[in-house]
């Protein structure tokens, strides 16, 4: 058997609630078996941390600190990135090899969704190419759930969203309890979901409410409904039951928000003038309401990506498990490969974990699909409800407390020695 090889684990892009379960699923894994893997180390803040030779020792932390990670939330162990390699940063890659090379990297795993796939790619082809023996793997991770083909057949879904849905399900069931005591002054309660270009997060509202019992309106991204289209609906909403909850979208086509675009280049719709939701309630509060009083708004923000006390156990363990395949795949199959969720037929609910080709899944956008929209627009069918539901548990996640507060894991700041000379990622050079 060849000598152990070092490894390096990092993240990109926005964090979830169990991205860290993720991480420790890495960790433990190379940890079992020390005759194939040396040393583990974290890219501090993703791929920037590597270009900048910070890698942060992850062998060197206590086991507890280790064990706290599934109920961490976000990415503050190790820290994520926007930064993307596009492929004329030669330097970028240059430098990516220079530091695995400097510090003996044979194993390369990258937690991330559609533009960190691409990354792995990216790393993994021109190490091939350089014939640099490095076996770079990636790990999934949205919650958007965009990550995959429009068939599901690479994967069915994504660490992460499962927590996203449970935090709408749960912010939805109390939002009806509000809405329903103060519709005489405020009928019109606007939520704005996340979610850019799809809307897996928004279409997740229905959760709270399968059976369509309360007045609970989604607006989609993919629905093609306008924004004319919706006050109709919301009208005839208050008209029927006096009140009306509306989920929208981010990407929902409202007006010029003056959007602002990240290092990914996709819309930053939380950087914007103005928020879809406010776009929303100003229309209907201008056009006016079939009923007295005002339409109001809420952007939870951040909150249902990084919230642990909504988190999903089944989501906690997937993103584990999936994590644990990945280094797997990586001694079984080497370079160039993605861990992947697969729906078992039947019931109950289960799993099994596969692969996939990172050519395959990166820089791809898979969209809500069209047959769970439901034929009036503003709601997803039952189709979608028997999809998620699964996704969201049953029980609640085992978070420590102490005096209180939470107990999140807190890594030391244990860096290995820098070998080559300073450098500054060729995006981020003036």
């Amino acid at each position: 058997m060849a000598k152990p090889k070092n490894v390096v684990v990092a993240q990109s892009g926005g964090p979830t609630a169990v991205i860290n379960c993720s991480l420790r699923g890495i960790i433990e894994a190379c940890q079992a078996m020390p005759g194939r893997f040396r040393t583990i180390y974290g890219g501090f803040h993703g791929i920037e941390g590597v270009l900048k030779e910070e890698l942060l020792d992850l062998s060197a932390q206590s086991p507890q600190e280790i064990a706290l990670l599934s109920t961490t939330p976000a990415a503050g162990a190790i820290g994520s990135c926007r930064y993307k390699l596009k492929s004329r940063q030669t330097e970028d890659f240059d430098r990516v090899l220079e530091v695995f090379k400097a510090h003996d990297v044979g194993y390369f795993f990258y937690i991330g969704g559609n533009d960190s796939m691409d990354t792995a790619h990216k790393v993994s082809e021109l190490a091939h190419a350089r014939g640099l023996d490095l076996a770079a793997t990636g790990v999934p991770k949205t919650i958007d759930n965009d990550l995959g083909d429009p068939d599901f057949k690479l994967i069915d879904h994504t660490p992460g969203y499962g927590s996203t849905a449970r935090f709408w399900t749960m912010l939805i069931q109390a939002a009806n309890e509000e809405n329903a005591g103060s519709s005489p002054s405020d009928p019109v309660l606007v939520f704005q979901a996340m979610g850019r270009e799809t809307g897996y997060i928004a279409a997740a509202a229905r959760l709270a409410d399968p059976e369509r019992e309360m007045p609970l309106h989604i607006y989609l991204p993919e629905s093609g409904l306008t924004l004319g289209d919706l006050a109709d609906n919301v009208n005839d909403e208050l008209r029927r039951s006096g009140r009306c909850i509306a989920v929208v979208g981010e990407g929902f086509p409202v007006a010029d928000l003056g959007l602002r675009r990240d290092a990914f280049g996709n819309f930053e719709y939380s950087n914007s003038k103005t928020s879809v939701a406010q776009a929303v309630v100003n229309y209907l509060n201008e056009a006016g309401l079939a009923a007295r009083g005002d339409a109001r708004l809420n952007v939870p923000g951040s909150d249902q990506r990084h919230n642990m006390i909504c988190a999903s156990t089944v989501d906690l363990e997937e993103a584990y498990e999936v994590a644990q395949k990945a280094v797997s795949i990586a001694i079984d199959h080497g370079s160039g490969f993605m861990a992947t969720i697969h729906r078992a037929p039947g019931l109950p609910y289960h799993v099994r974990f596969d692969k996939a080709p990172l050519a395959l899944v990166a820089n791809t956008t898979r969209p809500f699909p069209r047959a769970w929209i439901a034929p009036n627009r503003r709601d997803v069918t039952d189709d979608f409800v028997d999809y998620a539901r699964p996704l969201i548990g049953e029980g609640w996640p085992a978070v420590p407390l102490i005096d209180g507060r939470q107990r999140f894991a807190r890594l030391k700041p244990l860096f290995a020695p820098q070998h080559l000379p300073p450098y500054t990622p060729q995006a981020l050079r003036a």
